[in-house]
C-alpha cells in the first residue's frame, strides 16, 4: 500500500542553498520509499537531475534521467502553453493557448522544436544505453520545482503509459494550487515547500544556476544504490 499523498505536508515557505540541499530535504519526507527493491528515482532533466540524485542516493534507489521538454507560448518562452515527454506524451494547457490566440502553425512549430532538442539530450545524456524500465515499478518523479505543472504532468502520464506500477511526484517547491491538481493524477505528491506568496521555482534557492549537460551526465555515472 502506498502512502497518503503527502502534498498538504509542508505550507510555509523553506529556502535551500542549492539543488542538492533541497533533495535532501525532500528525501526526507520521502523515507517511506527508502529501501524498496521496487523504487525508481527519474529526475527530470536538466535542473531536476541533482535534486534527484540526493533523493536517490537518500532512498538507496537507482537513478535515471527522464526528459521533458517545455512547450514556451512564442514570444514568451518562460509560460508554458504544454510539454512533450520521453516516449511521445504530449500535454497542452488549453486554456493558455487560446487565451493567448496561439495558432495551430505556431503549436506545431513549437512542438517539432522541443522534439527534435528532447532527441538531442537524450543523446547527450545516454548515449546507446537505454532508459531504466519502469514496468511495475514505483517510480518517483523528481524536479527543482514545479509551477504550472505542465512538464511534471506529461511526465506522470508518460510513465504511466509504460507501465509504471505507481508514480510519485516529488519536488522542493510548488504552488498548493499545482500540486493539488497533480494529485489528481499521481498516487503519491510530496512538496517539501509551498510558499503562500508563490512567484517562481528560483524565489527558495539561493543558487540557482543553469544544470549543463555535462553535470547532468556527471551525475548519472555516479552510483546511487
Amino acid at each position: 500500500m502506498n502512502p497518503p499523498s503527502g502534498f498538504h505536508r509542508r505550507t510555509s515557505r523553506r529556502c535551500f542553498r542549492d539543488r542538492r540541499e533541497a533533495g535532501r530535504a525532500l528525501a526526507e519526507e520521502l523515507e517511506a520509499y527508502r529501501n524498496r527493491d521496487d523504487v525508481l528515482v527519474f529526475g527530470l532533466a536538466r535542473g531536476g537531475v541533482p535534486v534527484a540524485r540526493e533523493v536517490a542516493a537518500a532512498l538507496n534507489a537507482p537513478l535515471d534521467v527522464f526528459l521533458v521538454r517545455k512547450l514556451g507560448v512564442p514570444g514568451w518562452s518562460e509560460l508554458a502553453m504544454g510539454a512533450v515527454a520521453s516516449g511521445g506524451a504530449l500535454v497542452m494547457n488549453d486554456d493558455v493557448v487560446s487565451g493567448l490566440r496561439v495558432t495551430d502553425e505556431q503549436v506545431r512549430e513549437v512542438i517539432v522544436a522541443e522534439r527534435a532538442e528532447l532527441s538531442r539530450r537524450e543523446r547527450a545524456y545516454r548515449g546507446d544505453r537505454p532508459s531504466a524500465d519502469p514496468r511495475g515499478k514505483t517510480v518517483i518523479l523528481v524536479d527543482d520545482g514545479i509551477a504550472t505543472g505542465a512538464s511534471m504532468l506529461a511526465a506522470v502520464r508518460a510513465v504511466r503509459a509504460a507501465g509504471a506500477g505507481s508514480v510519485v511526484v516529488a519536488v522542493p517547491v510548488g504552488p498548493r494550487s499545482t500540486c493539488r491538481s497533480l494529485a489528481r493524477e499521481a498516487d503519491d505528491v510530496v512538496c517539501a515547500s509551498m510558499p503562500p506568496g508563490f512567484e517562481a521555482v528560483g524565489q527558495v534557492y539561493r543558487d540557482f544556476h543553469q544544470v549543463s549537460d555535462d553535470e547532468v551526465r556527471g551525475l548519472l555515472e555516479s552510483p546511487t544504490a
